[in-house]
């Protein structure tokens, strides 16, 4: 498993094109995701955070069209927990999964497209380290300790490649209205195919190169746009159909939703040299016995070079 992970890292590097002494860092974008930011409950898809590097080309308001010209080096970390993550587990409910993942993507368009593809190596269980992180966390904020670690995944490691492709259109006022369908594929961690898309309302933010929240699948800018600074407002969904999912393994008798739903809307300032937003994203059920859907919150900051 840890060959084959390498083995899709390595292929992505020796895809990179000849001109790679021409990259030049473009930007830092940070995601933080909470669901206390959300409906204020500790359960399910709990908290994640990702920081990504950004390199490439002098930013010109558009991807190159070469792949490999324009890259991001993804870092991310993830946990997710029972609905109540201090008391006694309940057989029904998911288990705690402590993530984290490495992973290089690159972005280009073709033929008006644009096209998103990378591979991550995905380790999940105690290995990670995040339920201790997790336990000095609540211990620092005077909470009850994640008792419902002690039942969680166990260790693995998974090599994940994701694909996505989408494309966006102008609607109306000089793209001061856009829409932008794309449709996603990524076996891994999770096996699953998705569809969607996703309205900007506002002029700023045209120009700039936007990347997708695992989670929530906001999108967030990763290079500040060339248009004027200022608000933009956000509004998208998405649903798929999940085969698989080490989250949520069969084994243990999980039975996956036949759809997952995810509905979202954000607000987006751009400035000169950073840009910062806020979202809101509604999580439909994930698995059958799931209560419930939830509502996480989106932080994310981005600073251009």
């Amino acid at each position: 498993m840890i060959r084959t992970s390498a083995a899709a890292l390595a292929f992505l590097v020796a895809a990179l094109p000849a001109t790679a002494g021409e990259r030049m860092n473009l930007g830092i974008g940070t995601i933080f995701d909470n669901d206390a930011m959300g409906d204020g409950d500790d359960r399910w898809r709990s908290g994640s955070f990702a920081i990504s590097h950004f390199r490439g080309p002098e930013w010109r308001g558009k991807l190159p069209e070469a792949p490999g010209s324009f890259i991001e080096w993804r870092f991310r970390s993830e946990i997710i927990t029972p609905e109540n993550v201090s008391g006694t587990a309940i057989t029904s409910d998911r288990r705690y999964v402590g993530v984290l993942s490495a992973g290089l993507h690159t972005h280009f368009q073709r033929n008006g497209a644009e096209v998103s593809l990378g591979a991550d190596i995905v380790a999940i269980g105690p290995q990670t380290g995040l339920d201790d992180f997790q336990d000095a966390v609540h211990d620092l904020i005077g909470t009850s300790e994640p008792r419902s670690a002690v039942n969680q995944i166990g260790n693995d490691i998974v090599p994940t490649v994701t694909l996505e492709v989408g494309r966006e259109l102008a609607l109306a006022g000089n793209g001061h209205v856009r829409f932008r369908p794309f449709v996603e594929a990524q076996a891994g961690i999770e096996t699953l195919v998705r569809i969607g898309g996703d309205f900007t309302f506002g002029g700023t933010g045209m120009g700039a190169f936007r990347m997708r929240d695992v989670v929530t699948g906001q999108r967030i800018d990763g290079v500040i746009g060339t248009a004027d600074t200022g608000l933009s407002f956000l509004v998208g969904g998405d649903i798929a159909y999940v085969a698989d999912s080490f989250y949520l393994p069969s084994r243990l008798g999980f039975d996956l939703t036949e759809t997952r739903n995810r509905l979202r809307a954000g607000l987006q300032y751009d400035g000169e040299i950073a840009s910062v937003f806020y979202g809101v994203t509604w999580l439909g059920e994930e698995f059958e016995a799931q209560p419930e859907s939830q509502v996480v919150g989106t932080i994310a900051i981005n600073l251009n070079f």
